[in-house]
């Protein structure tokens, strides 16, 4: 998938909302057409929207509730959390684009299954489980499975959460769960051997993201009071905060061609949602789709 340069500015009605693209002369060249899927903030429905060399905009509203979405590597499905039992339960699914063949894959009790991440082959989806055991103690733990629901399991000796495999499938990024509670980014191989602890901070870092070359980690973290995105090199050197925002700003995303990173936005009082898009160095940030969160690229 490629992404190129918004021209001029496009509105496009959605029921009662707008989302509006903007141009950026100093951003870096797009491909020619690009899709997303995002969680409209007013509805809570998982949208996709899809625009053309032409400037043509299509948004497809599926009716279906969910968040932490993730794109199928071929592009034909996308995963994604749901809620039941008044909140209480989690749940992972499956579903077509346009909202038809949902399935439910996860149906744990009381238990919050969220975040799930394709392998790059699409044999297996990984998800992290949050709940209270019988001590009331919280635990946060990485389970895989095949896409269809079967051969669930837990990664042992990984404790966290937002899974995401490396682009050669070998290896987990995610955030890191660790007794005093604080949150780290780690690498872990699939097996759960090898853990190396990326960042060293004493506040939550969450929802890394790896880049399409293996070689960058986008994260969110607060260690300078808000929420704010970094990136780091997959080793854990060179960490840079990319935004400066009275709002808090969360989920990370890379564009397919690795030039750009997607993210949300959220105001202090929780009210305003958009998703914005900037450069991989922090530059030439513009708002994409107002009215919006979780938002990730095909």
């Amino acid at each position: 998938m490629r992404i190129v340069k918004l021209k001029s500015l496009l509105v496009l009605a959605l029921s009662l909302k707008t989302i509006e693209c903007y141009s950026s002369e100093t951003s870096t060249e797009l491909a020619r057409s690009f899709e997303v899927a995002y969680v409209s903030s007013k509805t809570e429905f998982i949208e996709v929207l899809r625009t053309d060399a032409e400037g043509n905009q299509e948004i497809t509203k599926t009716n279906v509730k969910g968040g932490y979405l993730a794109w199928s590597p071929d592009g034909s499905q996308f995963s994604y959390y749901g809620k039941y039992d008044d909140r209480k339960t989690w749940s992972i699914h499956v579903m077509n684009p346009d909202g038809s063949n949902r399935t439910r894959l996860t149906h744990a009790s009381n238990k919050w299954d969220y975040a799930p991440a394709w392998s790059p082959d699409s044999k297996t989806i990984a998800f992290a489980r949050t709940y209270r055991d019988a001590n009331k103690k919280g635990q946060n733990e990485i389970w895989t499975m095949r896409p269809d629901g079967s051969e669930q399991k837990r990664i042992g000796g990984l404790n966290g959460g937002a899974p995401i495999y490396t682009p050669d499938g070998k290896k987990f990024i995610f955030h890191s769960q660790f007794e005093d509670l604080s949150s780290e980014i780690s690498i872990a191989n699939v097996d759960g051997s090898d853990l190396v602890q990326l960042t060293f901070n004493d506040s939550d870092e969450w929802h890394p993201d790896i880049s399409p070359d293996g070689k960058h980690i986008a994260f969110m973290s607060n260690r300078d009071g808000n929420y704010e995105i970094y990136v780091m090199n997959i080793d854990g050197s060179n960490q840079t905060r990319l935004t400066f925002s009275d709002d808090a700003n969360w989920y990370p995303a890379w564009s397919p061609d690795g030039t750009k990173i997607m993210y949300s936005t959220i105001s202090k009082d929780g009210e305003n949602k958009n998703v914005y898009l900037m450069n991989k160095d922090g530059s030439a940030k513009e708002r994409i789709i107002s009215d919006s969160e979780y938002a990730i690229f095909k």
